[in-house]
């Protein structure tokens, strides 16, 4: 038999969400290898987020079975209110199984999804939002412009011809450009002649400006929007998370990118970033980078830390 009654049951209000949630996914299984530097990563991306994004939002962090120390500083986090729903995964579900919790749970009208290695620039929320709300039957907004494939995003293309002002040619600077290309670990010289081969879309609507095109690493939707994306089916980790950019385009909805860019992929490494570091390495450090660049060697070392990574944690 109950002894009393429960003292819940004389609250007289319980609180409400944000309207908007920042929903992000990390992973880090290990601080070690490709995953040294993640953690310093995990800790400046969430300071940069919580920086003047320019509207109230609660925060909501899907940890994918990372390594413990990196589950104690999220616990921290959250014992501090500085997470406010924070899920922490027994198992990898991959992106996929993650997202199906993280978009379907997240208690906001709007859901701000990132990974969990972004630098974010002051402003980067508000003006996302903007966009999402002064564009009609808006899938999603990246905030920051970079060049996507064009079969994504042809439904956005096909709507501006008919209902804004759209222009094609080379509107991103080529420092633009490198600097998302470039932490992806791609080469200079390869990236020149993409850049000199493709072209970006532009359309102004509304007094606003928007880039054409979108990302799953980064965006801004509604929840009700995402809903009927979901759920996610996806028997790898990674790799096949263009899913949800091929079916926001088949659905007819805009995909949309600021025209300044207010995020970055920081990837693994803070060295993008820091300052003050010496510009010159030891030699003998210097030699061995310039020995593990060798086309043939790089092949075989990373070859071999792939098959250990997957040895250990798959």
């Amino acid at each position: 038999m109950r002894k009393g009654q429960n003292p819940a049951k004389y609250a007289k209000t319980v609180a409400k969400p944000e309207r908007i949630t920042v929903a992000v996914l990390n992973y880090i299984p290990l601080l070690g290898g490709f995953y040294a530097e993640a953690l310093d990563v995990l800790k400046l991306s969430l300071e940069s987020l919580r920086a003047e994004a320019g509207l109230p939002f609660d925060l909501m962090l899907f940890d994918n079975g990372s390594c413990p120390e990196v589950r104690d500083y999220l616990v921290s986090e959250k014992e501090a209110g500085r997470i406010q729903y924070l899920f922490l995964s027994e198992k990898n579900l991959g992106k996929g199984g993650a997202w199906n919790i993280l978009l379907a749970g997240a208690p906001g009208e709007i859901i701000a999804y990132a990974d969990s290695d972004i630098l974010y620039s002051p402003g980067w929320l508000a003006r996302s939002v903007e966009l999402l709300e002064n564009f009609p039957q808006v899938g999603m907004v990246t905030a920051r412009p970079f060049r996507t494939n064009p079969e994504y995003h042809s439904a956005t293309r096909a709507w501006a011809e008919q209902n804004a002002a759209l222009e094609a040619g080379s509107f991103l600077p080529w420092e633009t450009f490198w600097e998302f290309n470039r932490s992806l670990g791609q080469a200079e010289d390869e990236n020149r002649r993409i850049y000199a081969e493709t072209q970006d879309w532009r359309i102004h609507h509304r007094g606003l400006q928007a880039f054409v095109g979108a990302s799953h690493w980064q965006f801004v939707a509604y929840k009700a929007t995402l809903a009927q994306f979901l759920p996610f089916e996806m028997d790898k980790p990674m790799g096949q998370v263009k899913q949800l950019d091929q079916r926001v385009n088949a659905a007819g909805l805009l995909r949309l990118m600021l025209p300044d860019p207010l995020v970055m992929n920081l990837s693994n490494t803070l060295d993008g970033i820091k300052k003050g570091a010496a510009d010159v390495a030891p030699v003998s450090m210097s030699v061995f980078k310039r020995l593990a660049q060798f086309a043939p060697l790089k092949k075989a070392l990373l070859s071999l830390y792939d098959q250990i990574f997957k040895w250990y944690y798959t």
